[in-house]
């Protein structure tokens, strides 16, 4: 009978003593830090976007921005993504890349789009970069490479402008680690399944790319960037259900449009 009297009381003391524990926590302090993180997000994908419109030309074609805003709200509308936090950016650039910055800054070269072979191709490559952005790997990967408190002191205002053009050119010229990498690649699948879009093209994309013997007059940074591009298209192949029905993205009238204002 004392045992259970002491397990009794054993109880309750635990049981008020996590009480008041709870009860002592600062929450509001805990919820500011939680919004001082979202507000550094938000002030550093402005920074680095600022860094690449003034060293950059951002391409003008209506035509082609609305395309590719097009293949964007298709991917958002089906996998519950707010459109108004994808920020889709289109650069004047030979180079084969696209990228994600911070708080869903995406940005696309010219090149790459010049490259693609179909719609399909190049939604692939959008998927893959707003995976990144949903999956929080953006903030993760500068967390780890520069540490916290250099990325709130940058978005304070305490970080130079060398600090910011070396934070922004390594989002957009170093990869991901390779559990993210397929983290975002079989993401960016799932999201295309739910659109009903075919992820054939963005597999044959990543085979294509990276063939050692293709002859490209650009250079091919987001292959270089994302490295065991075989392996990867493999396993975007294997993830496509074998009874799929897949939607047409954009006319071929369009896209030869767009292929054609680019060239």
């Amino acid at each position: 009978m004392k045992g259970i009297i002491l397990k009794v009381a054993l109880l309750i003391t635990l049981f008020f003593g996590v009480y008041l524990l709870l009860f002592q926590i600062d929450w509001m302090q805990l919820f500011q830090i939680e919004s001082r993180k979202e507000s550094t997000e938000t002030k550093l994908g402005e920074l680095f976007w600022d860094f690449f419109k003034q060293n950059e030309t951002e391409l003008e074609s209506e035509l082609i921005y609305d395309s590719l805003d097009s293949l964007v709200k298709v991917l958002c509308k089906y996998n519950d993504i707010d459109r108004e936090s994808i920020k889709l950016h289109i650069l004047e650039k030979d180079e084969i890349n696209a990228f994600a910055l911070p708080d869903g800054h995406i940005v696309v070269f010219t090149g790459l789009i010049k490259e693609a072979e179909s719609p399909e191709a190049l939604t692939g490559v959008l998927a893959h970069e707003i995976a990144h952005d949903q999956l929080k790997h953006v903030m993760k990967k500068l967390v780890r490479e520069v540490g916290l408190s250099v990325l709130l002191s940058t978005a304070t205002g305490g970080g130079g402008a060398e600090t910011i053009k070396s934070m922004a050119k390594m989002l957009s010229s170093k990869a991901f680690d390779r559990e993210m990498e397929k983290e975002a690649d079989l993401e960016a699948v799932k999201y295309m399944l739910k659109a009903k879009i075919n992820p054939e093209d963005f597999a044959s994309f990543l085979y294509t790319l990276s063939d050692p013997h293709a002859e490209f007059s650009r250079q091919l940074a987001w292959i270089s960037t994302h490295p065991e591009s075989q392996e990867r298209a493999k396993y975007v192949l294997d993830a496509i259900p074998y009874d799929s029905q897949f939607r047409i993205l954009l006319h071929d009238s369009t896209w030869e449009e767009v292929k054609a204002e680019l060239h």
